[in-house]
């Protein structure tokens, strides 16, 4: 019963270690890849396994940044727009 104790008590070690190291890259935008220049904005889920995504693309002083919806099949651009935009469009109107 002990080493069945211990087995388990290694698993969840390891399940745990692997969410760490998951958390870790997302929130350091870890796994990118190298020398492409991209830089994730924002991201909001907006259901199982599909969100949006505004990332920053593009060499410096001409930056864009597109607006992508992924799911687990495919990703679509939404929107395009210069880099630093107002997400309204109009300068001093508050975003929704």
């Amino acid at each position: 019963m002990q080493s069945l104790a211990l087995v388990l008590l290694f698993l969840a070690l390891l399940v745990g270690l692997a969410y760490a190291l998951r958390w870790y890259q997302r929130r350091h935008g870890l796994g990118m890849v190298p020398g492409s220049g991209a830089n994730i904005i924002s991201t909001v889920s907006v259901g199982p396994q599909q969100r949006v995504v505004t990332v920053e693309v593009g060499p410096e002083g001409a930056r864009t940044w597109l607006v992508l919806g992924i799911t687990a099949q495919n990703i679509n651009c939404l929107h395009v727009m210069p880099a630093g935009a107002h997400p309204t469009g109009r300068p001093g109107m508050p975003a929704r």
